[in-house]
């Protein structure tokens, strides 16, 4: 029987809660997110196997990170954690269509499963599911909400958020 923890930790983007099974992290939430799994799923409330993982995203958050190194356990069906897999080669900064990864994938026509699979991510921001858009540029879905995911992208692509609004 596999053993979880969580931890709740601060970020520009609201509290994030972090899961881990096993001592590998399995799940990244925010707040109000689509799909975000049952609180009593999270396991017992415990930080200490979020160390590195907290490291990084502070690193990441302070702007001095663009690639994060975890060891993860993505739990999903076999097509999710592909697309999950492409997700993780989009180099920070920049975006991907859900067209392009479906394309990626070998699967042209599937551009719509990609996007299920993307709205799936259970480890958000280090799976970095904000920097897949819709084959016109636009915003389409994210389960942390359309305006998180544009300041994301700006802050990846180094506008302030100031700026934004």
């Amino acid at each position: 029987m596999s053993s979880r923890q969580h931890t709740v930790v601060e970020s520009p983007y609201g509290p994030l809660t972090l899961v881990a099974t096993d001592g590998v992290l399995s799940g990244l939430y925010m707040t109000s997110q689509r799909h975000r799994p049952p609180e009593e799923t999270f396991g017992v409330p415990d930080a200490e196997p979020f160390g590195e993982t907290v490291r990084q995203l502070e690193a990441y958050f302070g702007g001095e990170l663009k690639e994060f190194d975890l060891e993860l356990r993505l739990e999903g069906t076999e097509f999710q954690r592909s697309v999950w897999g492409e997700l993780v080669r989009i180099p920070y900064g920049e975006t991907r269509t859900y067209g392009e990864l479906a394309e990626a994938l070998g699967k042209p026509g599937a551009s719509r499963a990609v996007g299920l699979a993307n709205g799936k991510n259970p480890i958000g921001i280090i799976v970095p599911c904000h920097r897949v858009i819709g084959s016109t540029g636009s915003l389409t879905g994210y389960g942390g909400g359309l305006d998180r995911k544009q300041r994301l992208l700006a802050f990846e692509g180094g506008v302030e958020d100031e700026a934004l609004f």
